[in-house]
């Protein structure tokens, strides 16, 4: 599907005012400087060999104000997903959906929530279960105490209370405590999202299930105004199919 069907679809939703990018890397982050879109649609085949689109989405969320992204897929691969979400990533959006379903996921990722399904999320999830697989050096400057972030690598890690509180020395009572200190300072209320913050850089996402496959996570945000921006390829299935 061309980018101009997609963006011809997107607006006929009166929420989006949607603009058309180049498929030029250069051009996209040219007009995310001049028209400071809110989300940006980008696809993870931009170009000839896409090579270079999660660097273009860092690039994106360097931007002040750092837009959200969304990345469109063919096919929701274990590799692409978790590449896509360490590049900064908000949404992951694949073209074995509902094409219906990309207004909403615009909309959820606007609100500063989490686009993913389960199996999306599955991967992530997995990733971070590797040693070494996530960057802890935001622990440092994040509100946890250094207890506290032990217990949030640990998490990362996939264990269970007990296996952390074998690790750290630690009674399985007081690691509950410990991880209710963790929810009330980030802001969040699951394992999951526990870990999301550790992979995420020291960004926080609350998640809740959608529809019984979405994961979503609500913040607060302006409803008005959003602007989706479509880059290279979109990958999502033509309007009416």
């Amino acid at each position: 599907m061309s980018t101009q069907l997609l963006v011809e679809a997107l607006a006929r939703n009166p929420q989006f005012v949607v603009v058309e990018a180049p498929p030029s890397e250069t051009e996209i982050l040219a007009l995310v400087k001049r028209d400071h879109p809110e989300v940006v649609l980008v696809s993870a085949k931009l170009g000839q060999s896409g090579q270079g689109t999660f660097e273009l989405v860092r690039n994106i969320r360097s931007q002040p104000p750092a837009p959200r992204v969304i990345v469109l897929l063919d096919h929701s691969e274990p590799k692409v997903v978790v590449q896509a979400f360490r590049a900064g990533a908000h949404g992951i959006f694949c073209r074995t959906e509902p094409f219906q379903l990309l207004s909403k996921c615009i909309e959820c990722v606007h609100d500063g929530q989490v686009w993913a399904n389960s199996t999306e999320l599955h991967y992530l999830l997995e990733a971070l279960a590797q040693p070494g697989a996530a960057n802890f050096q935001h622990l440092a400057q994040s509100p946890l105490s250094a207890r506290e972030s032990d217990v949030v690598r640990c998490v990362a890690e996939g264990l269970t209370n007990r296996e952390i509180a074998q690790r750290l020395k630690l009674t399985e009572h007081t690691v509950k405590n410990y991880l209710f200190r963790i929810f009330d300072k980030l802001g969040v209320s699951s394992r999951v999202e526990v870990v999301l913050f550790a992979f995420g850089n020291g960004e926080t996402r609350t998640v809740a299930p959608q529809n019984g496959r979405r994961a979503a996570a609500a913040t607060a945000s302006r409803k008005q105004g959003t602007v989706a921006a479509a880059a290279g390829q979109a990958a999502g299935q033509k309007n009416g199919s």
